[in-house]
This record gives structure tokens, sequence and C-alpha cells, in this order.
């Protein structure tokens, strides 16, 4: 999908601006937000460099986690809290036990960025808004309440039993949705999934932090009120 790109100064660094083949708001209806690491500050990549052998970047750190079997099978909703972190464990070779790890996972959500509640609350008098997050029984009720009331529809992989970038989960939201994928704008930071959103239809960016998330939608035409 060719997007022209610009160049936009966001507050704390250059953002590269995806303006697709629509810019103003009523070209959408729906605006659907992955929350880790577009919302709600997801800290679980920088702890693990500091934890890694030879502090791995942060892409590649996502990349693993994003493959690791005992990862997709818990925000599948498919093991326990204590089946995924001696996976984990096993996985990565970290020097953790069980109980450890888990009280650290839950730790790295953090709740949501400064602004975002804002930032949501403004685009709600526009918009509906809906959230579409890889998560898991540990991390869901902590979402769902950070953002609370300020969603019209919740959707979490371990609820559903699929996660992105797998097909079936986009397919679900837009059936739930009720209205075509290409009236959906979708953001997320992961551009596996975003390549994923595209492919069935939904206009997709990628989005790291609410800095760019806030650019993005000025680029959009959604932040023009």
């Amino acid at each position: 999908m060719g997007q022209p790109i610009r160049r936009r100064h966001s507050r704390r660094r250059f953002f590269f601006c995806e303006d697709g083949d629509v810019n103003t708001r009523s070209e959408f209806d729906v605006l659907l937000f992955d929350l880790g690491g577009v919302l709600i500050d997801f800290a679980g990549f920088d702890e693990l460099s500091l934890l890694l052998p030879g502090r791995p970047d942060r892409s590649e750190i996502r990349t693993r986690w994003i493959e690791s079997k005992p990862v997709q099978l818990f925000e599948r909703g498919g093991i326990t809290p204590r089946e995924f972190a001696r996976g984990v464990i096993s996985d990565l070779e970290l020097e953790y036990s069980p109980d450890d790890f888990i009280a650290a996972f839950v730790g790295w959500a953090r709740g949501l960025y400064p602004g975002a509640r804002s930032l949501l609350s403004r685009l709600r008098t526009t918009h509906r808004l809906a959230c579409l997050s890889n998560s898991n029984e540990l991390h869901t009720p902590l979402h769902r309440r950070s953002i609370e009331p300020l969603m019209d529809r919740y959707y979490f992989s371990d609820e559903l039993g699929h996660v992105k970038p797998d097909r079936a989960i986009f397919d679900h939201v837009i059936r739930d949705l009720g209205i075509p994928p290409q009236r959906i704008a979708f953001f997320d930071d992961t551009p596996v999934n975003v390549r994923a959103a595209r492919n069935v239809g939904l206009a997709a960016y990628e989005v790291d932090g609410i800095d760019a998330l806030s650019a993005q939608l000025e680029c959009l035409g959604l932040l023009d009120l």
C-alpha cells in the first residue's frame, strides 16, 4: 500500500507522517488503538534489554517476544501465568524464579502515557473509539481500568483466543464493529501488526508512543477540531 510520507516535528523527535489516501476525519467512523507502546507505557522491552546478554535493541527484543511460543499461548489465554513464566524464563535464559518473573511482568504495564486520557476524550467527541491489544490475564484487568470509560469497544487477545497479527483477530473486530474495514483507522507500534491490518483493508499506521500517535492524528486531520 503506497503512502506518501511527510516529516513533521513532534515534541521530542522528527516524525514521518503517513498521510495515506485520506486526510479528513469524515473518512473514518472508528479509531482503533493498540495499547502498549501507543497509549499505555509498556516497559517490558526496556527491562528485558537490561537482562538479556549483549543488550539487544528494542527491535530485536520485540521480535523475540512476539515469536515466543509461551508469549503467544499466554496472550491467547491458553496457559497459566506460571506456565507462561517458566516458558519465557527458559526461552530467554533469564535468571528469575517464576514468582519473581510474574511480579516483574505485572509491573511492566505502567498505565496511560501522560496526555493520553485527554487525547482520547477529545477524539471521542467525533469518533467511536476501540482498542485491540495482545494482552493476557495479568495485564488485561489493569489495561481495562486504565482506559475505562474512554473506549466504546475493548478487544483483548486473551479474551478472544486470537493474537495480532493473525487475520482472525482483525476479522473478528471488523465483524463486531459492523462497518467496512476502510472506515477503521488502526494505530499500532509493531510493523508486522500494521502490515496484517492493511492486508484485511484497515487504514493502519505505525506509531511508537503518544507523541508519534498525536502527530499521526494531526497528519490525518483528526485533531483539527
